[in-house]
C-alpha cells in the first residue's frame, strides 16, 4: 500500500485549487527538497512559506508565477499563520509607527547598503513604481515619474519644495534642476540622507535626518511624499496629513499643493503580511482607500487620484534583472540566504500587483479646494 502523507496530500489539495501540482513539472509547479515543508506552512502560513524558501527548502521555475496563482486563489486567506494572528492583535493595541519605532525600517532595510541599491534600481536610486505609459526602460519610467509629480504640482522656479521620505534625494535634484525649485528633504535613514547631501551638493536644497513630525509650519509652497506613507501606520494619519497640511504656507498659490504617491490595499488592515514584517518591512501597512479618504476628511480637498498600480509590477521586473545581474559583485555580506530572501520579496510583490491585489495610487491634495478644479494630468 502507498504510504499515507496527510500533511502533504493536505498541501496538494489547496494548491490544487489555484491550478499549482507539487512536482509537477510546470513551470509554476514546487519542487519540494525538505518534507519539513509542508507541516511548516500548514503552521506558519505566509511566513513558513517565505522562510522555508529562504532556507532551500523548495524551488520553483517562477517564483511570481506561482504566488500569483496563490494569491489569486485566495489560499492566504485560508492558511493562516500564529504569527499572522499575533501581529493583528499587536497592531490593535500598539501603535507600531510612534516616533520610537519609525527609526527601526531605516536601519533594517534602507540602511543596507547604497551599493546594493544602485546596483538594483538602475541610474536614478528611486525606491518606488516608475511611469511607463510612453517608457520603454526603467531609467525613462522613473523620470516620467519624477516629471509626472512635478507637473501634477505645477512647480515653478523659486518655488519651496518639502520632500516627506525623500530617499537618496532623487526628486528633489530632479525637481531643483528642471523646474528651479528650493526644497528640503526629511529621511529616517542615515545612508540615504548622506547620498542625498551628495547627490544634491551645489543645489538650494537641505536633507535632514528626521521624524516627519517634527517638519516646521507654514514654509513650503509644495509638499511630495513619494512612497514613504506604506510606513506611516492608520494611527498616525491623521498626524501625517495634518504636518503636511500645517506645512503649506497658506499664502502659497492654491493655498499649496501636496501629492501623497503610495501603495495601496482593497482591503483595510491594520499590519502587512508577517513574513514582509519579519525580513522587509519592519511595522509596516499597506492603506486602503477607505483609511486614506478618512484621514484626509476635513484637512484636504483631493483634486486628482490617479492609479496606475500594473505599472509595479513592470518596475519590480526590471528591479529583479538588475540585482540578478549584480549578485557576483556585490560584498560577500549579501550571501546566499540574503539572495534567496530579495527573491521572495521580489516576486511576492509582483505577485500582488499583478494580481490586483495591491495598487498604486497619487493623490493630488489642496487645503480648501482649487476654484474651478484643476486640469488633469498625466
Amino acid at each position: 500500500m502507498p504510504a499515507i502523507h496527510p500533511l502533504r496530500d493536505r498541501v496538494a489539495g489547496l494548491l490544487a485549487t489555484a491550478g499549482v501540482h507539487l512536482d509537477g513539472g510546470s513551470e509554476c509547479d514546487p519542487v519540494i527538497h525538505d518534507q519539513r515543508f509542508h507541516a511548516r506552512v500548514l503552521a506558519q502560513g505566509s511566513l513558513g512559506l517565505g522562510e522555508s524558501w529562504m532556507d532551500g527548502w523548495w524551488d520553483v521555475p517562477s517564483l511570481d508565477g506561482l504566488l500569483a496563482r496563490l494569491l489569486q486563489a485566495r489560499l492566504d486567506e485560508r492558511v493562516h499563520g500564529v504569527a499572522d494572528m499575533a501581529d493583528g492583535l499587536r497592531a490593535r493595541l500598539l501603535n507600531l509607527q510612534v516616533e520610537r519605532r519609525s527609526g527601526e525600517v531605516g536601519r533594517r532595510h534602507y540602511d543596507l547598503g547604497n551599493e546594493f541599491y544602485a546596483a538594483m534600481l538602475g541610474r536614478r536610486l528611486v525606491y518606488s513604481c516608475g511611469y511607463w505609459r510612453d517608457a520603454h526602460d526603467l531609467d525613462a519610467a522613473q523620470e516620467a515619474k519624477l516629471d509626472l509629480v512635478c507637473r501634477k504640482l505645477r512647480l515653478r522656479p523659486g518655488m519651496r519644495v518639502l520632500d516627506v521620505g525623500c530617499g537618496w534625494g532623487e526628486a528633489l535634484q530632479f525637481a531643483a534642476e528642471r523646474y528651479g525649485v528650493r526644497g528640503v528633504g526629511v529621511t529616517i535613514s542615515a545612508e540615504q540622507a548622506a547620498h542625498a547631501r551628495e547627490l544634491c551638493a551645489g543645489l538650494p536644497i537641505e536633507i535632514r535626518l528626521q521624524d516627519y513630525r517634527h517638519i516646521e509650519p507654514h514654509a513650503f509652497d509644495r509638499v511630495l511624499s513619494i512612497g514613504m506613507f506604506e510606513h506611516v501606520g492608520v494611527r498616525n494619519y491623521g498626524t501625517f496629513f495634518e504636518v503636511v497640511r500645517r506645512s503649506l504656507d497658506p499664502a502659497a498659490e492654491h493655498g499649496g499643493l501636496a501629492l501623497l504617491h503610495s501603495i495601496g490595499s482593497n482591503t483595510s488592515t491594520r499590519h502587512t503580511d508577517p513574513w514582509i514584517a519579519r525580513y522587509i518591512f519592519p511595522n509596516s501597512m499597506i492603506p486602503s482607500a477607505a483609511q486614506i479618504a478618512t484621514a484626509l476628511e476635513g484637512r484636504f480637498v483631493v483634486e486628482d487620484w490617479h492609479g496606475f498600480g500594473p505599472d509595479y509590477d513592470r518596475t519590480l521586473q526590471a528591479w529583479r534583472a538588475n540585482i540578478e545581474a549584480a549578485w557576483e559583485r556585490l560584498p560577500p555580506r549579501y550571501d546566499a540566504r540574503f539572495r534567496r530572501m530579495w527573491q521572495f520579496y521580489l516576486a511576492a510583490s509582483m505577485a500582488s500587483f499583478r494580481v490586483r491585489r495591491n495598487q498604486l495610487w497619487q493623490l493630488l491634495l489642496s487645503p480648501r479646494g482649487v476654484p474651478g478644479g484643476l486640469p488633469e494630468v498625466r
